[in-house]
């Protein structure tokens, strides 16, 4: 007689989960990519996750933009915008207006696959600002006196202006969007006056000065337009005097308590550069100079 033959399965292995997940892992030696459990697991919304996961698994220089991921993904506008502020706002994405060799604005994009407040280390990108070490308060250097007529400073000058009155605070932006926002105007002013082209290290110094206006309420545009009016014709030296002593003596144009305030930072879908809106959209600029 034939020996019995049994189709029954094979007892599954100890501590096998009789519901829920069991993982049935593979060692991956190619195309796969390291994810953090802290995005991976993040509750909230399920495109926010997605949207983090691929921009981690890319190589460096694929396009980031909203029309770019909406190629990629089916979910609208909106709802991939949300998952970019999200990200940013989490830590997980950096944004950082740059200004290229050919004067092009672009934004660049630094994502982190640790967010960047628990981040043991800096990570390869866009060196952070070194903190000074406490020691001997240095002597008080007082203000240049500005004569009547004069334009700007001694070159190569460009202290941090902060307008009096304008102490740094809390703000519903947040500090990082406020020094974004910041730096994009500086970086807008060569748009109105060619001389106005200014370094990275000109941007940082005066960076606080024009966070300080918006944390008042003062609009970007205006700022922008109150220091590139009426500049002298004869703008020989480096512009960043001029703006420092404009940003330290200057009044903040419209600095009325913001009730826009609240109204998020968008990134402009044709040059990235942030502007403010209730939805993603293309900036007032990139529509001129397609008029």
């Amino acid at each position: 007689m034939a020996d019995t033959q049994s189709s029954a399965p094979s007892r599954a292995r100890a501590g096998t989960p009789a519901a829920g997940v069991v993982h049935v892992r593979r060692r991956l030696t190619a195309n796969f990519t390291i994810l953090s459990n802290r995005l991976a697991q993040r509750p909230g919304s399920a495109v926010t996750v997605g949207v983090g996961a691929y921009l981690l698994s890319v190589p460096d220089g694929v396009p980031v933009s909203i029309d770019a991921l909406r190629a990629h993904f089916t979910e609208s506008r909106e709802r991939l915008a949300r998952a970019l502020n999200e990200l940013e706002a989490e830590g997980f994405l950096e944004r950082v207006v740059v200004r290229e060799e050919n004067g092009r604005i672009r934004t660049r994009t630094y994502v982190h696959d640790v967010p960047r407040a628990d981040a043991p280390s800096a990570p390869d990108g866009p060196a952070a600002a070194p903190t000074p070490t406490p020691g001997p308060a240095p002597a008080p250097t007082p203000a240049p006196v500005v004569p009547a007529g004069a334009s700007e400073e001694a070159p190569g000058t460009a202290p941090e202006a902060v307008p009096d009155g304008a102490a740094p605070g809390a703000h519903p932006l947040g500090e990082d969007a406020l020094g974004k926002a910041a730096e994009a105007v500086l970086v807008s002013l060569r748009v109105r006056d060619s001389r106005l082209l200014l370094s990275r290290r000109d941007i940082a110094r005066l960076s606080p000065g024009v966070a300080a206006w918006l944390r008042l309420g003062a609009e970007p545009r205006s700022i922008a337009e109150a220091l590139a009016a009426d500049l002298p014709p004869a703008l020989t030296h480096r512009p960043a005097g001029l703006l420092a002593y404009r940003l330290r003596t200057g009044e903040p144009p419209a600095a009325v308590p913001p009730p826009r305030a609240a109204v998020p930072w968008q990134a402009c879908d044709s040059c990235e550069r942030p502007f403010r809106g209730h939805a993603p959209a293309t900036c007032r600029e990139c529509l001129a100079s397609a008029a």
